[in-house]
C-alpha cells in the first residue's frame, strides 16, 4: 500500500470540516489506516496543526488495568494471585503510567510536549491546546464520565468527536449519555485502584457508575440513521466527525427508550 504522509492526513481532517480553533476528542487505530509515514507522530502532528494553538485535542489515556482483578481486567492471572495485584500494582502516576489498549497514537499523545493528563487512576484523558488544563483538571475518582468530568466538560465546550478507524464501541462520549440517562438497570459499583494518598501507595476503594458500553455500536448505528455524520477515508480507515452534544443527547433518549 502507498504510504500515507502527514499532508494527506491533514487533508482528510480538513475534508471532514475540522479546522483552526476546534475542540475535538479523538479515538484512533493507527493500524487500521495502513502504513503511515511517521506513524503515531505524524497523526498527532496533523491533528495539532489542523486545530492550531487556539484549538484543543483530547484523547483517552485510560490505564484500566489499575482496577481490581474481580472486575475481569486481569483475566490472565489465577484468582489465588489476585491479592498480590492488590498489594503491589504500581500507584497511578500520570507522568509514567502507560495506557492500556488505547492505541499507539494515544500512548504517544499522553506524553506529548505541552499535553496534560487527568488524575483518574484508571480512566484518565490527555489533552493539548487552549482548553487542556480545564478539561483535565478535577477528574474525580467517582465521576469518571459524568457532568464535570473531562467528557462532560467537552460537552460544555460544544466539542466534536473524531473516530479514526474505530467504531462507536470506542466512543467514550457515549458514557456521558450513560451517566445522564435514567433506565431501570442503571446502578453504581465499587471499584479499586492503586493511587498515591498523602505520599503513600494505597489500594483505594471508590463508588462510581457501573460502566456499560455493550450497546454502543447499536447506538451509533441508530444515530447515523437519523443524523448526518461527516465521513471520509484515510488509507484503509474510515474517519467520522460529529458534534458531541448531538450524539450524547441522542444517546440519552435511546438509552431511556431501550435499556432495561
Amino acid at each position: 500500500m502507498k504510504p500515507i504522509v502527514k499532508s494527506e492526513i491533514m487533508s482528510a481532517f480538513q475534508s471532514l470540516g475540522l479546522t483552526k480553533g476546534d475542540t475535538v476528542m479523538a479515538h484512533t487505530s493507527l493500524s487500521k489506516i495502513g502504513y503511515v509515514c511517521g506513524g503515531a507522530q505524524a497523526v498527532i502532528e496533523a491533528l495539532l496543526e489542523t486545530v492550531g494553538e487556539e484549538g484543543t485535542v483530547m484523547m483517552p489515556a485510560q490505564s484500566w488495568k489499575n482496577l481490581d482483578p474481580e472486575d475481569g481486567v486481569h483475566w490472565d492471572v489465577e484468582e489465588k494471585y489476585w491479592q498480590a495485584i492488590r498489594d503491589h500494582w504500581p500507584a497511578y502516576d500520570k507522568r509514567l503510567t502507560p495506557t492500556n489498549t488505547m492505541g499507539a497514537v494515544a500512548e504517544m499523545f499522553r506524553s506529548w510536549p505541552g499535553a496534560l493528563r487527568s488524575d483518574h487512576p484508571a480512566r484518565s484523558v490527555a489533552a493539548w491546546g487552549k482548553h487542556a488544563e480545564y478539561l483535565t483538571s478535577g477528574h474525580d475518582l467517582s465521576n469518571i464520565f459524568g457532568d464535570g468530568s473531562p467528557i462532560g466538560k467537552l460537552y460544555g465546550l460544544d466539542g466534536s468527536v473524531l473516530l479514526i478507524g474505530v467504531g462507536y464501541d470506542k466512543n467514550t462520549s457515549l458514557h456521558l449519555a450513560d451517566a445522564r440517562a435514567e433506565y431501570p438497570g442503571k446502578h453504581n459499583c465499587v471499584e479499586h485502584s492503586a493511587i498515591f494518598e498523602n505520599g503513600k501507595r494505597v489500594w483505594k476503594a471508590y463508588e462510581t457508575l457501573f460502566v456499560d458500553g455493550e450497546d454502543f455500536a447499536q447506538i451509533g448505528e441508530a444515530f447515523e440513521a437519523e443524523n448526518a455524520v461527516r465521513k471520509t477515508r484515510l488509507g484503509n480507515a474510515e474517519l467520522r466527525l460529529m458534534k458531541q452534544r448531538r450524539l450524547v443527547d441522542f444517546a440519552v433518549d435511546w438509552m431511556e427508550k431501550y435499556r432495561k
